[in-house]
């Protein structure tokens, strides 16, 4: 199989899909660029197609033993789920910190997983989205939630992105090239 075109699997495919809209929703929503629209009216498709539906493809996942995308659909499914379910909670902005900062933590491990570039690409710009939005809640800042949100926008793309170009058949990898000028690999 060439390592430059990702086939991907219906099970991985469906699950960067609902990541990748659930992300999009989620950070437009804190990046305020469309008038009128806020996180919370992210609620919805965070709580069914970011939680029902990326918690069951995790399930799924793990059924074709796929661990990395199982735990990372799965965890991420309760983390959607949760989040819309309390949404309409009156939490305390530390308390709301705690919970933003204990999924970066399990976005960073995401990270570090294993799996291709893109994925470890979209987890990697979610944990800093969480990040920034555990300590803007924190610290009570608004511009930080902004920066935050776009981040989570470009998580959303990257998950976007990994799922079409497995569908489409697009390049998924960056090229591997020597690491300088005069540098021969040796077996």
């Amino acid at each position: 199989m060439d390592n430059d075109v990702s086939a991907g699997n219906t099970t991985t495919i469906v699950g960067r899909l609902a990541l990748g809209i659930t992300l999009l929703a989620f950070g437009l929503g804190y990046t305020g660029v469309i008038d009128g629209v806020t996180a919370a009216d992210a609620v919805s498709v965070a709580q069914y197609v970011g939680g029902v539906a990326l918690f069951v493809a995790g399930l799924m996942a793990f059924r074709d033993r796929d661990t990395v995308s199982g735990a990372a659909f799965s965890a991420l499914g309760a983390l959607w789920f949760t989040w819309a379910v309390s949404a309409d909670a009156a939490v305390a902005d530390n308390a709301a910190g705690l919970f933003l900062l204990l999924f970066a933590l399990v976005a960073l491990s995401l990270t570090f997983a294993g799996g291709d570039q893109l994925g470890q690409g979209a987890y990697g710009l979610f944990f800093v989205s969480l990040l920034l939005l555990a300590i803007a809640r924190f610290a009570d800042n608004d511009g930080l939630t902004k920066v935050g949100g776009w981040f989570a926008v470009a998580a959303g793309a990257v998950a976007w992105y990994a799922a079409t170009a497995a569908l489409a058949h697009w390049p998924t990898a960056l090229p591997r090239r020597a690491a300088g000028r005069g540098v021969t690999a040796t077996g």
